[in-house]
């Protein structure tokens, strides 16, 4: 059953625009995000060679994670033809993921990366850039007014856009229930969701996202070619 038929607010068709600390960014139905005024990209957590970084833990799960990450991420790319790409952290799963892609995967994330400036901002999973890619690294960029970086700094007085958290919102409308990643955001802080395709998520209603988000602010869910829009209120606790 598709998200309009739920009776959430309308969907804004595949990208929502959003002021946000003086500039108008686009959340993109792909959950990426942009702003034209500076042609930027954002994406978070690609966390790619997931599956394989499980394997050697002997879990086995089909090894396809990162091709079809940086496919959906070509699409979002071709949409737009951002100047520039910065992945808030996390890009991938453990300091080692980049050795272990596939020459396909490696020769996508080239294409993808030609003609344009290419930021990996370190996370907690990959605190050390990627050796042998295109781009460059940083721990954080400050766009105008706004900071990007993986975790939110408790310390910082100015508006941050992050990731790390992989929101997801639980939710619930004419006896149907879903459970969706989401941007989640308020005045001064923006949190993307996780891009790659074997992320987790966690619930904008657990108490590790309360110091950022508070009791009062809104999520933009993405689905089925849309972006929808919804009050915390809507948002249900839970797993």
């Amino acid at each position: 059953m598709r998200e309009r038929h739920l009776g959430f607010a309308n969907p804004a068709g595949p990208a929502l625009p959003l002021e946000f600390a003086g500039s108008s960014w686009l959340l993109d139905h792909s959950g990426a995000l942009y702003l034209p005024d500076a042609a930027t990209l954002v994406v978070a957590d690609l966390h790619l060679e997931k599956a394989s970084s499980f394997a050697t833990g002997g879990q086995f799960l089909p090894p396809y994670d990162s091709e079809a990450t940086l496919q959906r991420l070509g699409a979002v790319i071709a949409r737009y033809q951002p100047a520039r790409v910065v992945t808030l952290g996390d890009s991938f799963h453990d300091a080692t993921g980049v050795r272990r892609l596939s020459a396909r995967a490696t020769n996508l994330l080239e294409t993808l990366a030609q003609s344009r400036d290419w930021l990996w901002l370190s996370g907690n999973h990959d605190p050390v850039a990627p050796a042998g890619l295109p781009g460059q690294a940083a721990d954080s960029i400050k766009l105008g007014p706004v900071w990007l970086r993986h975790l939110p700094q408790a310390t910082s007085d100015a508006p941050q856009i992050c990731g790390h958290f992989h929101p997801v919102a639980r939710l619930a409308a004419r006896g149907v229930r879903l459970r969706r990643r989401c941007f989640a955001f308020n005045h001064q802080v923006l949190i993307l969701p996780a891009f790659g395709a074997l992320t987790g998520g966690l619930n904008v209603r657990d108490a590790a996202l309360e110091p950022w988000l508070g009791a009062e602010f809104s999520i933009c869910v993405p689905g089925a070619g849309q972006i929808f829009q919804a009050h915390a209120s809507a948002c249900l606790a839970g797993p």
